[in-house]
């Protein structure tokens, strides 16, 4: 299957319909962890494939940068779904989301220490032991910093990925997200990270609430998010940009919008 290209959209049960009347769509991402390893597909993601629409697994559970090991029960499911779906590459995110056995139910962020770099590399080397196809490492929303950082954002991704080879899936909403709450400089962070490792990026929209803004997939995309899809393909535009939405499902016609909003920030064709 061929690698992510265009723009594409998370796909999800609650707009199965919606998604395959995208006549130009090229491809999708789909939750790792909601399909079974051995199938078969929900048939509304087995006809994508079918017309030659890539499918892309997105991990949420692995735990990659828990002190802890990877689950190889975990890794070896990721792993049957890349092949169930003949997918190009998988995605997973730089967080933890256990420890000493208890499940979080959440996106976790790292102190940015060279103990968590070991540890994140450690596990990534672990998943791609056992991995059909490369892996893509995103970076995540956080709404706090650990008081024992000893790296900033760019230089801790960017160790990660030198050193385990992975590919990056950048979360330009993150990128929004991270900045407004720290009060620090997107276009900086776009500026220092390796441009070129990434495999797509994903675009979302959130919402202010109690002085923070929070990456919710349930809102539309904001303008600023749209304009740093400008700022980083004017830096090196990325070969795909995804449309999340976990939620909140708006109008078939509020959807396409989005979509062709993304489109016209990244100079890719609509897909509507």
């Amino acid at each position: 299957m061929s690698a992510p290209a265009g723009v594409g959209i998370g796909w999800r049960p609650e707009i199965a319909g919606f998604v395959a009347e995208l006549p130009g769509l090229r491809f999708v991402e789909v939750v790792a962890e909601s399909l079974p390893p051995s199938g078969p597909l929900p048939p509304g993601l087995a006809a994508l494939r079918g017309r030659g629409v890539t499918v892309v697994p997105h991990g949420v559970r692995l735990s990659l940068g828990g002190a802890e090991p990877v689950d190889p029960a975990r890794v070896d499911h990721l792993a049957a779904v890349a092949e169930l779906v003949d997918a190009p590459l998988v995605s997973e995110h730089i967080a933890f989301v256990r420890a000493g056995g208890l499940e979080a139910g959440h996106l976790l962020p790292l102190p940015r220490s060279r103990a968590a770099v070991d540890a994140v590399c450690a596990n990534v080397a672990r998943v791609q032991e056992r991995l059909p196809v490369p892996i893509a490492l995103e970076p995540i929303a956080a709404l706090f910093d650990w008081p024992d950082d000893e790296l900033d954002e760019a230089a801790f991704l960017t160790e990660i990925l030198d050193r385990s080879g992975a590919l990056l899936l950048l979360d330009i909403a993150n990128v929004h997200a991270n900045a407004r709450n720290r009060n620090t400089d997107p276009l900086d962070l776009l500026d220092r990270l390796p441009l070129e490792r990434v495999a797509y990026v994903h675009v979302a929209g959130g919402a202010e609430h109690g002085g923070f803004y929070h990456d919710t997939h349930t809102d539309p995309v904001p303008p600023p998010v749209l304009e740093l899809i400008g700022e980083l393909c004017a830096r090196r535009r990325p070969p795909a940009l995804l449309l999340e939405r976990d939620g909140g499902y708006p109008p078939a016609q509020a959807l396409r919008a989005e979509l062709d909003a993304i489109a016209a920030a990244s100079g890719f064709p609509v897909v509507t």
